[in-house]
């Protein structure tokens, strides 16, 4: 590696648009990624339509980062989603605007984005080495790095570093990296996941891997539409993830969180109250609450609540049903993590103030934000963000 080329570590969405913004500035890249190809989180990710982006306008797109958005509104700023748009439509990737006002590539998957990307990278001349497992830095201040070929020593002119969180580990973010920034990482957690519940026996052995569809969840205030996905200890879904950060941080504090479901989020409480809270007449419970228009997964569910000791009226129960939420799923499973490494240990341009010319980008900083094409963009943005950071500290 010579003296004047940038490392970068980690080829997943933030560590690659890094890459090719450095190499269309001409500066010399090699990206180094322990796993075999890179990419792979991103073409998981894709499997379900690759979610790029939002078209909320930008003002609305920057409130989903929470607390985080200060720190991340320049890089979303400076890279928004019209400029990833145009990014992959310049890759022969056009793109389309679904309904909920998500972005998706038409091809609805990553792996043609992911392929026209790499050829864009490898004419622009970035070498990508893989198999290469960054292992901090030696006593010298050199990265370390563990390859087919034994322990390699590099000192390049700025490194980047883009190693993701520990959601996925099997793809390659596993949060190993933690351990080189004592005192500096905020704990990652599981986001955007799935929320264990003491389901009964029966329940499970019926429902287990049955979707819950057209609902609404609300916790203290926020109100969701979306779906759900019955799990042997719990729930998981779009309707969870959009609340993720508030039940796991109620978790947290409190032990449970309890947020209401709405199993019939179009029907009027007093239409409910009508064909529910009368006498049953000969009808089976079943068929009672069949006919108010719930399935038998919905109706499952009121019986969990029922005998966890439930004494609303039936149409209460439908509309508002307490979901007592126990502990988060494994960070494992999660889509992303929050956490990372605390904003307070970089600078405006991304570089960690221990080690001047080390540049972090992407989940590997402490930021969060749902679904939706927001965890894509903050990747993408701050990869950009970080590169130019690296420019300016080159002098370029």
């Amino acid at each position: 590696m010579n003296p004047s080329e940038v490392a970068v570590i980690g080829a997943g969405p933030a560590g690659l648009m890094a890459a090719e913004t450095l190499a269309a500035a001409g500066v010399p890249v090699t990206v180094f990624d322990r796993m075999p190809s890179p990419g792979r989180k991103l073409l998981i990710a894709g499997g379900g339509g690759l979610n790029l982006t939002h078209s909320e306008p930008l003002e609305r797109f920057v409130t989903r980062y929470g607390p985080a958005r200060a720190r991340l509104e320049p890089a979303l700023s400076a890279f928004p989603p019209a400029a990833l748009t145009a990014w992959a439509e310049a890759l022969g990737q056009p793109v389309f605007i679904g309904s909920s006002g998500r972005i998706f590539p038409r091809a609805l998957k990553a792996s043609p984005l992911l392929r026209a990307w790499l050829a864009r990278l490898a004419g622009q001349g970035v070498t990508l080495r893989p198999r290469h497992r960054w292992e901090g830095w030696d006593e010298a201040g050199a990265l370390h790095l563990a390859s087919p070929d034994g322990p390699l020593a590099l000192r390049p002119a700025a490194t980047l570093l883009a190693l993701g969180g520990a959601s996925w580990p099997r793809l390659g973010s596993d949060g190993a990296w933690t351990r080189f920034f004592p005192g500096e990482v905020a704990p990652l957690r599981p986001a955007n996941c799935g929320f264990l519940c003491l389901w009964s026996d029966i329940f499970r052995r019926r429902f287990e891997g049955q979707p819950l569809k057209r609902v609404a969840l609300e916790f203290r205030g926020e109100r969701v539409r979306g779906e759900a996905l019955v799990t042997a200890a719990g729930l998981e879904g779009g309707a969870l993830y959009a609340l993720s950060a508030a039940l796991r941080e109620a978790i947290i504090a409190e032990g449970h969180a309890t947020p209401s479901l709405d199993l019939r989020p179009d029907d009027p409480p007093e239409i409910l109250a009508a064909r529910l809270d009368g006498p049953r007449g000969g009808l089976s419970f079943s068929n009672h609450l069949r006919r108010a228009g719930l399935p038998p997964i919905a109706i499952g569910l009121v019986q969990e609540a029922l005998h966890a000791g439930a004494t609303q009226p039936l149409s209460r129960l439908v509309k508002a049903l307490p979901l007592r939420l126990i502990g988060t799923a494994p960070i494992e499973r999660a889509i992303s993590t929050a956490g990372g490494l605390r904003w307070e240990a970089v600078d405006e341009h991304l570089m960690l103030r221990s080690r001047p010319g080390t540049f972090l980008a992407g989940e590997m900083l402490d930021w969060e934000a749902p679904t939706g094409g927001y965890l894509l963009q903050a990747c993408f943005s701050t990869g950009v963000a970080a590169a130019r950071g690296i420019l300016r500290h080159l002098g370029g």
